[in-house]
């Protein structure tokens, strides 16, 4: 019998999945809806209503099992349950990079990652390299702007 790999996620992370499948689901009947409409304007082969509705059915349909999926498999972690030296999952770290500038990023799940805002996912190439480090080590990794090197300053759980 195979595991289920656990998705691990930040509780608001789930709560917007929850509420992107609920919205989804609400979806469902007014799909529906449109389907029969178009349906009842005759020959199918030439209703762009019916293949837009169905389209959007086959889109919606799809990405409800996704959704049921990662919520399914969530792993729900709360960051300020957890202590330690190291990064790990759900931690805040602050980094200095090599222009000795300080930046700073939480390491979360793949479905809740933006480094605009400071999160970055667990499978990142950042992510992988800071997990299990510690305060004062040094980074080396290949990201898609190049490579870049960082020092570990700070790791907090909030």
């Amino acid at each position: 019998m195979s595991s289920v790999e656990k998705l691990p996620m930040l509780a608001e992370g789930y709560e917007r999945l929850v509420s992107d499948l609920r919205a989804l689901r609400e979806e469902r009947p007014r799909i529906v809806e449109a389907i029969e409409e178009a349906r009842a304007h005759g020959d199918l082969s030439e209703n762009a209503e019916y293949h837009a509705a169905k389209e959007r059915q086959g889109q919606v349909e799809a990405t409800i099992g996704d959704l049921e999926d990662k919520v399914g498999r969530a792993q729900i972690i709360d960051p300020t349950t957890l202590s330690g030296d190291r990064v790990v999952f759900g931690a805040t770290v602050s980094l200095l990079d090599d222009a000795d500038k300080p930046v700073r990023y939480q390491i979360v799940g793949p479905t809740e990652a933006d480094a605009r805002v400071g999160r970055i996912s667990y499978n990142s190439p950042l992510g992988k390299a800071l997990i299990g480090r510690r305060v004062e080590d040094e980074i080396e990794v290949t990201v898609p702007a190049g490579d870049r090197s960082y020092v570990v300053e700070k790791i907090e759980f909030i």
